[in-house]
């Protein structure tokens, strides 16, 4: 498969950048912030090329995650930047993996499942595969983020640092085992049989690959600390009553970008199962990974943080994780389906901005 010239060109200028900044103390004024922003989102879409091509190389579900991976180490890099920039944000991480969550399943399978029932009128994925993906998600979102919030210490306001460490372990004990029978024990519930892979990349593309997915990662990890400050200086001055919320869900946005299109192409050529994989996995490796190290960073640096979602929050994660359900129960999918997750997305981004 072709890979793109700008997928080799952004993750070097990305780099380039970070490094003679400090040299030549480049000031990062707003439009300085504005061009790490483009080279991030540049190096971010570069590592989706770099990390599709491994997978045609690896096969599925292996290449999926491949790109699952690839996104939450920018996901890190980018939401720890933001939680380390200027004051504390407690409630940052859990609002960023709250939009995670809420996008994906509310806009990003929205949006497929609509492009997808548009050109095919109906689609299927495999059932089983999909209600691994709903049952381990359901369960890590409510023990991570509303747990939290529903026991003694939670009710007080004060998190229980013991308590909030050991949920962390069942979520990442959970995602591994989701792993295991994703990859090993039950793969072929994750395959779509309908849909052949693309040609297979040879050895040498493979590893070329490989090395500019690790430079688009390093790009993103280098020029997050400018990019989450000029994500608070425009977000900051609008007098939100929920900065916090907003700012996670506009980093959200721009890191789902990706995946999301990948997700959305693979809807469109009528391979729903990869395009599920690609839009779901995102959303577990997101409160399975992300969060649990979220957490552990906000541990070891003595700064506080906040799980237990707000009760607005927590009906609509409730009847988006409800209506996952539903829609998946059957197999099929047509435009109804579709447009019923992206209505409950609309409602999600007008009470972000309006709580």
């Amino acid at each position: 498969m072709a890979i793109p010239a700008y997928a080799y060109v952004l993750p070097l200028s990305a780099v380039g950048l970070a490094l003679a900044a400090p040299i030549v103390q480049l000031p990062f004024s707003d439009l300085a912030a504005l061009a790490a922003t483009f080279l991030l989102l540049g190096s971010a879409f570069s590592a989706v090329k770099h990390a599709e091509c491994i997978s045609a190389r690896l096969g599925q579900p292996y290449g999926t995650l491949v790109l699952t991976f690839s996104v939450t180490v920018i996901e890190v890099s980018v939401l720890a930047s933001l939680m380390l920039n200027g004051s504390n944000n407690p409630t940052l991480p859990r609002e960023a993996v709250l939009s995670t969550v809420m996008f994906v399943l509310t806009g990003v399978v929205g949006i497929c499942l609509l492009v997808g029932s548009l050109r095919h009128y109906q689609q299927g994925f495999q059932q089983q595969g999909v209600t691994g993906f709903l049952s381990v998600l359901i369960s890590i979102s409510v023990i991570g983020l509303i747990l939290p919030g529903e026991t003694s210490a939670g009710l007080t306001g004060s998190g229980n640092p013991k308590l909030i460490a050991l949920i962390m372990v069942g979520v990442v004990l959970l995602y591994l085992s989701f792993l295991f029978m994703q990859t090993v024990r039950y793969r072929l519930d994750y395959l779509d049989g309908d849909s052949e892979d693309d040609e297979r990349p040879s050895g040498a593309a493979a590893l070329r690959a490989v090395v500019f997915l690790l430079v688009s990662l390093l790009g993103v990890v280098m020029l997050s600390d400018h990019v989450a400050d000029g994500v608070e200086r425009m977000i900051l001055p609008l007098n939100l009553a929920d900065p916090d919320a907003v700012i996670g869900a506009v980093v959200v946005a721009m890191l789902l970008l990706p995946e999301t299109i990948t997700a959305i192409r693979a809807a469109r050529n009528n391979e729903l199962q990869r395009a599920v994989n690609t839009a779901l996995g995102s959303a577990l490796a997101t409160i399975g990974l992300t969060m649990p190290v979220m957490v552990a960073m906000s541990f070891l640096l003595e700064r506080p943080i906040v799980l237990g979602l707000d009760q607005e929050d927590r009906v609509q994660l409730l009847l988006a994780l409800l209506l996952s359900v539903v829609n998946f129960g059957t197999g099929k999918t047509n435009t109804l389906t579709g447009l019923v997750h992206l209505v409950l997305f609309f409602v999600y981004v007008v009470t972000l901005i309006l709580p």
